[in-house]
């Protein structure tokens, strides 16, 4: 299980995070942390409207949680919140139902299904999610 869970595609993403610079000027600033697990984040966005224009990162977590957030800085420039709540609400459904996956741009994130049974490691999954949205909110 624990292979299926950190397999390949997870750690290949974990090793590629990007959007690790810091904004000179951010317009919104956040952190959460994973109280299940200890992940934390802090994310800094530009923002124009509730379209995200440029993001950044710091993240403590494990490989689940850093393959998420590796995806996040990848694709979050041009989403808006809508957006980004939908992506969310599917990697939830993924993890609780085994609903499918996000597709497009988001098709990375499939890797995190294996995690469905690892419930305490969802909060790190959700985690740069839950971060944008807050900051966007």
């Amino acid at each position: 299980m624990i292979d299926d869970i950190y397999n390949k595609d997870v750690l290949r993403l974990a090793a590629n995070i990007g959007g690790l610079e810091p904004l000179e000027n951010p317009d919104a600033e956040t952190s959460l942390r994973s109280p299940l697990c200890g992940s934390s984040i802090e994310i800094a966005l530009n923002i124009n409207g509730n379209v995200v224009t440029g993001y950044a990162q710091k993240i403590k977590a494990c490989a689940l949680g850093q393959a998420a957030a590796s995806v996040m800085a990848d694709v979050v420039t041009g989403k808006s919140k809508d957006e980004l709540q939908s992506v969310r609400d599917q990697i939830e459904a993924m993890l609780t139902t085994g609903a499918a996956a996000p597709d497009g741009e988001w098709a990375a994130l499939a890797a995190l299904a294996p995690a469905k049974d690892a419930k305490p490691r969802h909060g790190a999954i959700l985690l740069p999610f839950d971060a944008v949205l807050k900051a966007l909110s």
